[in-house]
Formats: structure tokens, sequence, C-alpha cells
């Protein structure tokens, strides 16, 4: 974690390592975690977002988290990223089903692509 300015990501990204090294990078303005090179959590402005599928979408959806969404050039783009429950920064034993979870679907889209070529 040595190099991350940000308290917020620092915490995160403490809470996180319950399954295993992660790490956290700068980029586009916020920040990736990654655990094995895999990014399965971006946060951005002070919000973090955790990886998500079709398996495990309607885990976010039900309790009204939204997606990740951004602007570009006046057109709206949304990502596979959901908004963490507020209870998952509170402590390890609460962030490990949701980092499970992220981290999961961030080995199922990287062996989807092995497969694909």
């Amino acid at each position: 974690m040595a190099g991350i300015q940000n308290e917020l990501v620092a915490h995160v990204c403490e809470l996180m390592q319950c399954i295993g090294p992660v790490s956290a990078r700068r980029m586009f303005g916020g920040y990736g975690f990654f655990l094995d090179e895999l990014m399965f959590a971006l946060m951005a402005d002070d919000i973090l977002y955790l990886k998500a599928d079709a398996e495990t979408m309607d885990d976010f959806t039900r309790r009204g988290l939204e997606a990740f969404s951004y602007r570009k050039q006046g057109k709206a783009y949304s990502m596979s990223y959901y908004c963490a429950p507020e209870e998952a920064l509170e402590s390890a034993e609460d962030m490990r089903p949701w980092v499970n979870k992220a981290y999961e679907v961030a080995l199922r889209a990287a062996a989807k692509k092995r497969e694909n070529g």
C-alpha cells in the first residue's frame, strides 16, 4: 500500500487484505483495486464500486446499489461495477463476502477472455 495518497483508498485496500495481497493503483482519475493482476474494484469520487456480472448483479440491484457510470463527450456510459454497500467499508468481516464476489467475477471474465482468445 506504499504510495497510496488517499486515506480512504488505503483504508479500503487494508480491508480487502482479507482475500489476499490486494493493491490499489491510480487510474482514470480514481483507483483500481487488483489481486493477482486482475482488477475487481474501482474507486471514483470516493465511492467504492465492485465488479459484477449476470451471476452477482442482483445482489447489488436488490439493495438499490447503482452501477458506476460516467459521461464522455456528452454520452453516458455505465460499467459492470456496482456501488459497494456501506457496511462493507466498516470491517474486513463485512467486506469479505462482497470482495470475494467481485474477485470471482474478475476470474470468470479472465477465463472467458482466455477461451475466446
